[in-house]
């Protein structure tokens, strides 16, 4: 009887076991559903490696001013890094500006320099200019460095 018992309650358990974000079977002949992702601030999403992580870009535009977020994957999570600056340079009117990316602190989340997911740039170009192709020179997020990633802003460089 106990075994009878084991074997009901494993095979009642088996539908909830696994990952909870398997795509759903599309239906036959329906269209299938992009993957995609969404930047919690509305910025622009700048994959690195095989969307291992995001940055999302948020513009200030009075500011002149660009935040940088690092998140996962799925864009859900931030996720903190050890760096304390990191690079990128943009093509704007063909000339190149390099935008330098400071750690921010943030006593509420407990973030510091150097344990962060925050960082920021400014130039007074960021005022005027909405649009420009970058490359984030290099990047390193829990040992795994991620270096030269095109991208467009504020399109992005996720292909899904």
């Amino acid at each position: 009887m106990k075994r009878r018992l084991s074997v009901f309650l494993v095979a009642s358990l088996l539908p909830f076991a696994g990952c909870s974000k398997q795509p759903a079977t599309p239906a036959a002949g329906a269209p299938i559903a992009k993957h995609e992702h969404h930047a919690p601030h509305g910025g622009t999403p700048v994959v690195l490696g095989d969307e291992v992580y995001h940055l999302e870009l948020v513009r200030d535009a009075d500011a002149g001013k660009l935040t940088a977020y690092v998140l996962d994957g799925e864009m859900e999570e931030f996720i903190r890094a050890k760096a304390a600056t990191f690079e990128i340079i943009a093509t704007v009117g063909g000339a190149k500006q390099t935008l330098t990316f400071h750690a921010v602190a943030n006593a509420a989340t407990g973030e510091t320099i150097g344990n962060t997911s925050q960082f920021e740039a400014s130039a007074d170009w960021l005022k005027t200019t909405a649009t420009f192709d970058g490359v984030v020179t290099a990047i390193e997020i829990k040992g795994t460095t991620f270096a030269a990633v095109a991208f467009n802003f504020p399109k992005g460089n996720d292909r899904d």
